[in-house]
């Protein structure tokens, strides 16, 4: 018997739980350690932060849905793995040892990197659904007296898709209110042009982003390296290509969320040859650990390269689907060493989104997801917000079944099928 333990259950964990059960052998055991009792589908945050959900409506309870597939639960936080010898260390004091190790508790949120950033500062955030609970609430005093609006993405953030939905979500819904003309908006972003997202653009990103930012009436400034936030004030410094400072910007505001860096979480961070500097975990091709061999790790806390050098720092973005075909290999390469083989299974890089725009929304699909690509697309469409809604759905019950459906290759799949029909067009 093996026991297999993996901590975290988000978007990476959870899916790992279920497919790790599928691929395992009967006598294996597989047990999953989390911070917390409750699943939340992070990706619905913008939605909660302006009440069109509520938590609860994201939400699952984890330790049924992980018992119906005989899968262990431990709602006790990790305070340090410790690899050399095979063990968690919990919160609460207690070792978990292990044979195989997954890491998936995503990333820390480096709020604390710049002064006054963050809930506990003068800044929201939708990175958890506690925060975007906080932001809802600030968001309700904010319509009572509306003013200027800064969004967007600090330098070193490598998640951008989601500044774009809140911007565009607080849009439609200030239209909703019939209010947006009292709200002037400006888009920081380290991103050295709208629509980089963190991939060195996707298709034609930048001009539809721009020509959406446009028809919006919302403002930008690319190439920004925040350097404080106070009260109602942030300090943004604009850089030009050589990284100079191009101009030193005050802008004033009434309600701000700003996407912070990401860097690895306190429970490895800083162990030599686990993590890089950044505290991310160091993987190979089969998503295992050189160092720690029976160490793997899968999602947003793995250590991926920028895509490319840029004047003010831009990570790279892991989303869905390749969470999903990272979770997909490792489940695969941990049974064929159960199995006495060498791992032989490979995530597969691609980069697929739906970014909900309120009313509208916008997908990309780049193939693989580091240039060049074999595919390169970006379209916008009514048919992206409902698809975002539906697959919301989906996902949820998927965490509550236990399903291993993979979700995010039907998005694929069907986005690769509406180019096709519009390149017929």
């Amino acid at each position: 018997m093996a026991h297999v333990v993996i901590v975290g259950a988000g978007i990476g964990g959870m899916p790992m739980a279920y497919h790790m059960r599928e691929e395992a052998r009967k006598e294996d055991r597989i047990t999953v350690i989390s911070n917390g009792p409750r699943f939340h589908f992070v990706p619905s945050n913008p939605w909660v932060a302006v009440d069109w959900r509520k938590q609860s409506d994201i939400e699952l309870e984890i330790g049924p849905a992980l018992a119906r597939k005989k899968i262990d639960f431990i709602p006790i936080g990790a305070r340090r793995v410790h690899p050399e010898k095979n063990q968690v260390e919990l919160d609460d004091g207690r070792n978990v040892d292990y044979d195989y190790l997954v890491i998936a508790t995503g990333p820390k949120l480096a709020f604390d990197e710049i002064e006054g950033l963050g809930p506990k500062g003068h800044t929201q955030s939708v990175c958890h659904v506690d925060h975007a609970v906080a932001a809802e609430k600030a968001w309700q005093e904010f319509v009572k007296a509306p003013g200027h609006i800064v969004i967007g993405a600090v330098q070193g953030a490598s998640c951008y898709g989601p500044a774009y939905e809140f911007a565009m979500i607080m849009d439609a819904d200030l239209r909703r209110r019939k209010i947006r003309d009292k709200v002037p908006m400006t888009f920081v972003t380290a991103e050295p042009y709208i629509g980089h997202l963190g991939l060195g653009g996707v298709g034609d990103s930048k001009g539809l982003m721009e020509s959406v930012m446009r028809d919006r009436h919302i403002k930008w400034i690319c190439n920004a390296k925040v350097t404080k936030v106070e009260a109602g004030k942030m300090f943004v410094a604009e850089h030009n290509e050589d990284g100079a400072v191009k101009k030193e910007h005050v802008l004033d505001f009434k309600y701000s969320m700003m996407l912070p860096a990401f860097k690895g979480v306190d429970a490895v961070f800083g162990i030599d040859g686990l993590t890089n500097p950044r505290g991310f975990i160091l993987i190979d091709e089969h998503q295992r650990n050189p160092k720690f061999r029976n160490v793997y790790s899968i999602g947003v806390c793995v250590a991926i390269p920028p895509v490319e050098a840029t004047p003010v720092p831009v990570g790279a973005p892991k989303t869905g689907y390749m969470i999903e075909s990272m979770v997909s290999a490792t489940a695969l390469n941990i049974r064929e060493e159960l199995d006495g083989k060498e791992p032989s299974h490979k995530a597969t890089w691609n980069a697929v989104c739906l970014a909900d725009f309120g009313d509208t929304g916008a997908a990309f699909v780049a193939l693989p997801q580091i240039p060049p690509r074999n595919v390169s697309w970006f379209t916008e469409g009514k048919w992206v917000h409902l698809a975002k809604v539906a697959f919301e759905k989906y996902f949820i019950r998927k965490m509550k079944t236990g399903s291993t459906e993979p979700l995010f290759e039907k998005i694929f799949m069907n986005a690769i099928g509406v180019m096709k029909l519009k390149d017929k067009k």
